[in-house]
C-alpha cells in the first residue's frame, strides 16, 4: 500500500481545484505534448483520441479534477482505478513507464500555471501522483500474476493466427483467432476485451481494444469488428479498416491477454437485461453465449438497436442462441428500417430503445442491466435507468475510447 498523503499535501491539491477547473484541458494538452516526445510512450496511446480537439485530453482533465475533488477520500475512485488498471494490463504498462508521466504532468503544470506553479505546489502534486501510481502499479502486478498463472495464460504479446473471417453485416465482420503456438488460451470473463498490437504500413504500430464476442473457450477467441468508414468530421478508422481489408485466414496478430472489468456475473441468478446499440453488441453476445452454454435457469432479455437489416450484425446467431437457451427473450429496434425490412421478422420495434418500453417489457424492478454502445446510447439509457429509480449496482456499462485510456490517474 502507498504511504498516506500528508495533510498539507491534501490541502495544497484541494486549493488547486479552481485552477484545474479553469485550465485543466490546457494542462493535459501540454502534458501529452511533453509525453509524446518519447516515441516509446507515444506508442502506448490511441493517437486518434489526441490533439487539441481530441477527447483524450478532456477525459484526463476530468480525471485529474475528480482526483483533486476526492483526494481526502480516494476510495470513491476505486471503480475508475480498476478500469484504468485493466486497460493498462492490456497495453502492458510497466512500472518504468510511470516516471515519464510524472515528469510530463509536473512540467505541464509549470508550462500552463507559470509562476503560480510554486515548488510547494509541484511537490504536492508529485506526491499525489505517486500515491495513485503506486496503487495502479500494485494492482497491475496482481493482474499480470493472474494472467501468468491461469491455465492457458500469458503476459505481454502472444501471436494469434486468424483461422477464419465471417461477414456479419455490411460493415461488421467476425475474426476467429487461434494461438499460433497451438496451446490453450486463458478463459476470459464474458464482457472482457483483447488488446491488439497492429503494425500497419505507413502508420506504424497501433494498439486497439476489441471486445471478445464469444463464450469462454480453451482454444481461441472471436472478435467482431465494425469497419469505421470516413464521415464528415471524422477520418476512417485505421485499425478497423486494416483488419477488414487485410486480416485473412493465416494472418498473424499480436494479442495481449483478456482484460476489462465490465463482466457478467456468471454465478448470479438475478434476471439480466443486455442492452446494446450498433457494434456494442459484441460483449453482449459473449454474455448471451455464456448463459446459453451454461444452461442457466435465468431470465435474460437481449435488447438491441440497429439502423436497419443491412447493418444488423449477428442477427441469425443471436436468434439461434435464443432458441437453445432456457429463458431468453429478444427485442430488436430499427431506427431507420428500409423498404424490405419486415417488422415481426427482421425487427420488433421501430425507433430507439426507451425506458418506458423497458419498464413495460422487462423485469425492470429486479434485473441487472448491462449496456454497451455509442456514447449517445449510453448517455440516454444509463441516465434514464438511474432517473427511473434503478440503483447504481444494477446498472453496468462499458466505456469505449478515451475515458479508459488514461495512463496517469
Amino acid at each position: 500500500m502507498p504511504t498516506p498523503l500528508k495533510p498539507e499535501t491534501i490541502a495544497i491539491v484541494k486549493a488547486c481545484i479552481p485552477a484545474l477547473e479553469a485550465h485543466g484541458h490546457d494542462i493535459t494538452l501540454a502534458m501529452y505534448r511533453r509525453l509524446f516526445a518519447n516515441e516509446e510512450i507515444k506508442d502506448l496511446f490511441n493517437q486518434s483520441h489526441q490533439g487539441d480537439n481530441g477527447s483524450q485530453p478532456k477525459a484526463l482533465a476530468g480525471a485529474i479534477l475528480a482526483y483533486a475533488q476526492h483526494i481526502e477520500n480516494p476510495g470513491v475512485l476505486v471503480a475508475a482505478l480498476e478500469r484504468i488498471a485493466q486497460k493498462h494490463a492490456g497495453l502492458n504498462i510497466l512500472p518504468e513507464h510511470y516516471p515519464h508521466v510524472a515528469t510530463a504532468l509536473l512540467g505541464a503544470l509549470g508550462d500552463v500555471l507559470g509562476e503560480a506553479a510554486t515548488p510547494e505546489i509541484l511537490g504536492a502534486w508529485g506526491e499525489a501522483y505517486w500515491f495513485l501510481a503506486e496503487v495502479l502499479i500494485d494492482r497491475e502486478a496482481q493482474i499480470y500474476r493472474e494472467h501468468a498463472e491461469a491455465p492457458g495464460g500469458w503476459v505481454g504479446w502472444r501471436a494469434f493466427t486468424v483461422e477464419r473471417v465471417e461477414r456479419e453485416s455490411e460493415t461488421v465482420s467476425s475474426f476467429y483467432l487461434k494461438p499460433t503456438d497451438g496451446g490453450d488460451v486463458v478463459r476470459h470473463r464474458p464482457g472482457q476485451f483483447l488488446t491488439f498490437k497492429l503494425d500497419i504500413p505507413g502508420h506504424g504500430v497501433l494498439k486497439r481494444n476489441y471486445s471478445i464476442s464469444s463464450a469462454p473457450r480453451d482454444d481461441g477467441y472471436r472478435i467482431t469488428v465494425k469497419r469505421e468508414d470516413a464521415r464528415p468530421g471524422a477520418p476512417a478508422g485505421l485499425a478497423s479498416s486494416w483488419l477488414h481489408a487485410h486480416a485473412r485466414p493465416g494472418t498473424v496478430l499480436q494479442v495481449a491477454p483478456p482484460a476489462g472489468d465490465f463482466v457478467l456475473d456468471q454465478a448470479g441468478q438475478t434476471p439480466v437485461v443486455l442492452l446494446s446499440g450498433g457494434v456494442g453488441l459484441t460483449p453482449m453476445v459473449s454474455m448471451l453465449e455464456s448463459i446459453a452454454a451454461a444452461g442457466q435457469d435465468r431470465t435474460v432479455w437481449y435488447v438491441h438497436g440497429a439502423q436497419n437489416r443491412r447493418l444488423h450484425a449477428m442477427a441469425g446467431h443471436v436468434r439461434s442462441l435464443a432458441e437453445t437457451a432456457r429463458d431468453v427473450k429478444l427485442a430488436h429496434f430499427y431506427a431507420e428500417p428500409e423498404g424490405d425490412d419486415v417488422q415481426g421478422r427482421d425487427y420488433d420495434q421501430q425507433g430507439f430503445i426507451t425506458i418506458d418500453w423497458l419498464k413495460s417489457h422487462t423485469p425492470f424492478d429486479q434485473a441487472v442491466f448491462y449496456l454497451c454502445g455509442p456514447r449517445p446510447f449510453l448517455r440516454a439509457l444509463v441516465n434514464g435507468l438511474a432517473g427511473a429509480g434503478v440503483p447504481a449496482d444494477r446498472i453496468r456499462y462499458e466505456f469505449f475510447g478515451p475515458a479508459d485510456e488514461v495512463l496517469a490517474a
